[in-house]
């Protein structure tokens, strides 16, 4: 019989029931598991020394070696349970590979930690016998279960991520599932097995069938400790904006001060490039290999970006559509804020434009680049007003900034710098540009900042910004 799947994976955790269901499926003719099989401190189990002439260093050495000594020296299909401590590079290769059968195991997070720390308490891993179950209430502690459960949640979100790029599926069993012989039976058969089996294996029992209020010390306190974690993400802010690589040509190094600017678009970039020409000649438009080698050459070199108010920021970005100039790069841009969006644009130089006009406009403005970052809009989303926090998760791609400095704070944070790389004294920061035709002072109203804050409140939040008017 032609199978679908060269193997499968069981993608549980601890405590889930794997050794159950793992028992049940070798019952099958056609499947073998191989317990825990690239468990970083075992292999199988702690008693194995070698599967398939592998040894545990070999494993670890290479461990899609044993994934294809297991493949090709298994009679049937071979399988093995995984957690999320387990060896990634295997995981890396199979969750890609659609000839790996994917089965998720999944539990009550409560009642998993709860077993695991009776489990703990006893010393007692797994039942045979009924009558030789230890009994002891388990002990909470809160700050345990929180790390456990989004440490599961993220493996959780990472399988379907990953699942969801490569276009495949798995099969879902959670822990009440496994215990309904029908849907074992239906997890055999998508994994090629014709036959069916008629009652569960005797290997193990169940250990701790009690109510959970029976089996904890504090369940007052499990309970409240529960209710605090948000498990719908009920404050999680949306993020509709594209990923953002990082911009390589854009940095700008100075040989003398061995730093590295990364700029954020709509930033202060010409007053801080002025301030590092200062000591010396600039070096830009890297690859990431000339990068590198610049990094080579300047071994105690440090990098760094700028947040401006988001604000400040949008306004700047406003300021500069607003001029005019020979071949104009935003013409079709301006046309579609006029056209499309509404934003009542001057028509050409010499046009009257007044503070109402201004500051209407740019509410406008305000509202299309919301639009935008939402994905409302037909236009891409533009560098000079993308979120921060995107632009820097995007630096992440080649290499973080060793420091993020803020535009209110760029003296301090300049010597900071120069410290940092070995230099006492440098040039004094050059006075920045203020906006025209109006400066952001005149400009700015309460319904300004919140415009800006609805718009840009992941930056708000990520990076801690307070109003304009109370951080300059």
């Amino acid at each position: 019989m032609s199978r679908p799947f060269d193997c499968f994976i069981i993608l549980a955790e601890m405590r889930t029931g794997s050794n159950f269901l793992e028992s049940n499926l070798d019952q099958f003719p056609g499947l073998q598991c191989y317990g825990e099989a690239f468990n970083p401190y075992f292999m199988v189990t702690p008693k194995t020394e070698e599967l398939f002439g592998v040894t545990v260093p070999m494993r670890d050495a290479d461990p899609l070696h044993l994934l294809e000594r297991m493949k090709a020296e298994t009679d049937g299909l071979p399988g093995f349970r995984f957690f999320h401590d387990h060896d990634p590079r295997v995981f890396d290769v199979l969750i890609d590979d659609p000839r790996c059968a994917k089965i998720v195991l999944t539990r009550n997070l409560v009642d998993a930690y709860v077993s695991r720390r009776i489990a703990m308490a006893t010393d007692q891993w797994q039942l045979s016998n009924a009558a030789d179950a230890r009994k002891q209430p388990a002990r909470f502690i809160p700050d345990e279960f929180e790390k456990l459960f989004y440490r599961m949640k993220s493996f959780q979100v990472k399988i379907k991520d990953r699942l969801q790029r490569a276009g495949q599926t798995a099969f879902y069993i959670d822990y009440e599932d496994a215990q309904k012989i029908e849907v074992v039976n239906g997890l055999a058969k998508y994994l090629g097995e014709d036959g069916q089996i008629t009652e569960f294996a005797r290997t193990f029992k169940k250990q701790n069938p009690e109510p959970l209020s029976d089996k904890v010390q504090q369940f007052e306190l499990l309970a409240a400790t529960v209710a605090r974690i948000d498990v719908f993400d009920l404050h999680k802010l949306p993020n509709f904006e594209p990923s953002r690589p990082p911009v390589l040509k854009s940095y700008v190094a100075s040989d003398a001060l061995g730093l590295v600017f990364l700029p954020i678009a709509g930033g202060p970039t010409a007053q801080v490039e002025s301030w590092m020409d200062a000591a010396g000649p600039l070096t830009r438009d890297f690859s990431q290999k000339t990068l590198r080698q610049w990094k080579r050459q300047h071994k105690a070199h440090r990098s760094f970006t700028v947040l401006r108010h988001p604000v400040a920021r949008l306004h700047a970005v406003f300021c500069d559509l607003l001029g005019s100039r020979d071949g104009d790069p935003d013409a079709d841009l301006k046309h579609a804020l006029r056209e499309t969006f509404n934003v009542a644009l001057p028509e050409g130089p010499g046009a009257s434009w007044t503070l109402d006009d201004h500051q209407r406009a740019f509410l406008g403005f305000i509202d299309f680049v919301g639009k935008n970052l939402s994905g409302q809009t037909g236009i891409k989303v533009d560098p000079r007003w993308a979120t921060q926090s995107a632009t820097v998760q995007g630096f992440a791609a080649f290499a973080l900034p060793d420091h993020i400095l803020r535009e209110p704070e760029l003296a301090n944070g300049f010597d900071r710098l120069l410290s940092d790389v070995g230099i006492k004294g440098g040039a004094d920061l050059p006075a920045g540009q203020p906006d025209a035709p109006f400066p952001l002072g005149q400009v700015h109203t309460a319904d300004i900042e919140a415009a800006v804050r609805k718009v840009y409140h992941r930056d708000y939040v990520m990076f801690g910004f307070r109003p304009w008017t109370k951080q300059r």
